[in-house]
């Protein structure tokens, strides 16, 4: 049951526990409270006329991207860990599980817009054609994956970049997404991990979206690509650097740790091929050292490249990464081109009949 989806057609799956393999991104972020804290007081000292999102289920923010990124949210905007934020000793906001390194970088592969509408064609039409078993009440989806990020860290006046290595993160989340329970040693100490089951900080229960959908709520979107990709840019209306780069970047996170029906699947990527700027990098590489071929998009304003992996034959979902391209000015400069400030890579997608169950466990 544990399967390998690099390595295996989704089609093949059984379809009692195995998921397709596509986008699993979103923002994994530090022990929950204290980077909200921490975070969202730099946002309101830095840009009084602009509010971020409240953290999503998995504990994850969503943040409207400013235009001008803060130093401290930069690597966050794409995917990276917010533990950026220095700690109050100043030694960064690294989590005791998972070891630091050197800033994580990359050979910036060439983009080109030659062949983007044929890839994400067949990308689409390989989404369509997987089997896809429905969620069933009491049921959980399961997803399992391999993630890395650069962030800044500052002790006293020294500002540096560092790196959460590669380590394992597990998530659980019910259809309707009011259950849910996540291991991430970059989000939580403890091994048990944390639970996602909380209400907002009106103490009422989530609700679904774009910027945190679940599986209910995915089910229920509108499968036509025009409608789609309009209902995305009006929603999202007045978030990111650009109204195109948010589109691109939200499309990027409905197909991160959700489970989105085979239709939408692939007309999301049908939305994708009709936004203005969408490339192709011809060789890229997830986490765990997988090449494939990216559909990307590059952020203007950051300087920040938000690329999607897929396997080059198969068009199986690798993983996804965010790659600093272009110079930055200011405290910005420390996150040079090449930088990767985050990647990540599926390992495992499955539907399970318990909370904290894995397939391997499954009867």
């Amino acid at each position: 049951m544990n399967t390998n989806t690099s390595r295996q057609n989704p089609a093949e799956w059984d379809e009692d526990a195995q998921l397709l393999s596509h986008t699993a991104r979103d923002l994994p972020m530090g022990r929950h409270q204290f980077h909200k804290e921490r975070l969202m007081a730099r946002i309101q000292q830095e840009q009084r006329t602009r509010t971020a999102a409240a953290p999503d289920k998995a504990g994850r923010f969503r943040l409207s991207r400013p235009a001008i990124v803060l130093p401290a949210v930069a690597a966050a905007l794409t995917g990276a860990v917010i533990a950026v934020v220095a700690s109050p000793a100043g030694n960064g906001a690294g989590s005791g599980g998972v070891a630091t390194g050197p800033a994580l970088t990359t050979t910036v592969g060439a983009a080109t817009t030659k062949g983007v509408p044929q890839l994400l064609d067949r990308i689409s039409l390989a989404a369509a054609e997987t089997s896809h078993p429905a969620v069933k009440p009491g049921q959980y989806i399961y997803i399992e994956s391999r993630a890395a990020d650069t962030f800044t860290r500052s002790v006293g006046d020294k500002t540096t970049l560092a790196s959460h290595e590669l380590h394992r993160r597990q998530i659980w989340n019910s259809p309707d997404g009011t259950k849910g329970w996540l291991i991430d040693p970059a989000v939580n100490d403890s091994p048990e991990g944390e639970t996602l089951s909380l209400p907002d900080e009106q103490g009422n229960p989530r609700e679904a979206g774009l910027n945190g959908p679940s599986y209910d709520y995915l089910a229920k979107l509108t499968t036509d690509p025009d409608a789609l990709l309009a209902k995305i840019y009006k929603e999202e209306k007045g978030h990111g650097n650009s109204p195109d780069q948010q589109a691109f970047t939200t499309i990027g996170d409905l197909l991160g740790e959700s489970y989105p029906p085979a239709e939408l699947y692939s007309a999301l990527f049908k939305a994708a091929a009709k936004i203005p700027g969408v490339v192709v990098v011809q060789d890229a590489v997830d986490a765990v050292g997988r090449h494939g071929v990216a559909v990307a998009r590059l952020d203007e304003t950051s300087g920040e490249r938000e690329e999607w992996i897929f396997d080059r034959k198969t068009h199986v979902f690798l993983g996804e990464r965010s790659v600093q391209v272009k110079e930055n000015s200011g405290e910005g400069a420390l996150i040079k081109p090449g930088t990767v400030t985050y990647t990540s890579a599926i390992m495992n997608r499955a539907i399970v009949d318990g909370i904290k169950q894995t397939p391997s466990q499954a009867g």
